[in-house]
């Protein structure tokens, strides 16, 4: 029913207008008595199989949904009706912001990918405390945090400090996301020093919680094999939990979408299909140099159980999905979750 009548209806608006649709929907239908019990009936699929144990917590399966998708911590209560094994909010700013000017998000239905250049549009760090407050869910929340646009990157630490301690009461994770493309200059914070002064200062500032939270890193798929070596050092000399690879890419190589069009949308993250080989690069480049020294979250172009079970064989130890939710609908979480079960009683 998702794809012959939902996502073609959603198709025929703008891809950013179609979002806060279905956020409104799927608001209005879960305040209906019974719909969050028939939706698990129907989207759920549990199996001892599947449960996982990752950076001290336990999940009950490997399938997450992105960062970018429930912003401000909207939505999380019901989309954990779909089946996710853990739920990423943000990316949260401390200031509300209103991120770049509209148009910011266009679909390349030809490649089963978007192009985003949002600009981490959130309404700050309170607001999303006050919705995590009302956390009903048993779903495993991730915070993934980032600085303000007109934060200057010399204190771009002050930043990340303020959503840490601000949503550690709330949430189980944290994501320091400094690889959008979408923020400018953020992505010069991947280099070594920088990057070491923001995870330190959070490693630092968690020991004053009596629950210490796990600390990850969110990283491009643009990286060189040299940085990514940077990488596997600075995780090791910081002590964070893991990363996950990887977020949006500036590259517009291998797309079916025709040039003109691409040139028209602009500037922005290419998410999707598209990034699918290259994340998984990323993705065993970090695992096989690393020894499989730490956790590594896979996301970028997951659509189907085989696109999960191939990141999950190159290293990754949980997933995540964003734009195939999109492509695909709420019925790909069963769906991939079944498909890695039967390959891991497969390999028993």
């Amino acid at each position: 029913m998702y794809k012959s009548v939902i996502r073609p209806f959603l198709f025929t608006k703008s891809a950013e207008t179609a979002h806060y649709f279905a956020f409104r929907w799927i608001k209005r239908l879960f305040k209906i008595p019974g719909v969050s019990s028939i939706s698990k009936s129907i989207y759920n699929f549990n199996s001892k199989t599947l449960e996982k144990e990752c950076f001290g917590l336990k999940f009950k399966n490997p399938i997450g949904l992105a960062a970018g998708f429930d912003k401000d911590a909207k939505l999380f209560n019901e989309l954990s009706a779909f089946g996710f094994g853990f739920i990423e909010i943000g990316t949260i700013t401390p200031k509300p912001q209103s991120g770049n000017p509209q148009p910011r998000l266009f679909r390349l239905p030809e490649d089963q990918s978007l192009i985003n250049r949002m600009g981490f549009n959130n309404e700050g760090l309170d607001s999303a405390i006050e919705r995590l407050k009302h956390r009903k869910s048993d779903v495993l929340i991730g915070g993934n945090i980032g600085k303000n646009k007109v934060t200057p990157n010399e204190n771009a630490v002050d930043d990340y400090l303020i959503c840490f301690k601000g949503l550690h009461p709330y949430v189980d994770y944290f994501v320091v996301n400094v690889s959008s493309p979408n923020t400018p200059n953020l992505r010069a914070l991947q280099e070594k020093e920088p990057l070491k002064h923001i995870l330190n200062s959070l490693k630092n500032a968690g020991k004053a919680f009596q629950e210490s939270k796990p600390i990850l890193l969110k990283i491009a798929p643009d990286l060189s094999e040299e940085q990514l070596e940077d990488i596997i050092e600075i995780v090791r000399e910081t002590g964070i939990s893991g990363i996950i690879a990887t977020n949006t890419t500036i590259s517009r190589e291998g797309l079916n979408t025709p040039d003109k069009t691409i040139e028209d949308i602009g500037a922005g993250g290419l998410s999707g299909k598209a990034v699918r080989s290259r994340s998984t690069e990323v993705i065993r480049f970090l695992h096989e140099n690393s020894n499989g020294a730490f956790p590594i979250i896979g996301v970028g172009g997951i659509n189907t159980a085989q696109d999960a079970i191939d990141k999950l064989k190159a290293g990754a130890s949980l997933v995540q999905v964003y734009t195939g939710f999109i492509y695909e609908g709420p019925g790909m979480i069963k769906k991939i979750n079944k498909g890695i079960a039967r390959w891991k009683e497969n390999r028993r």
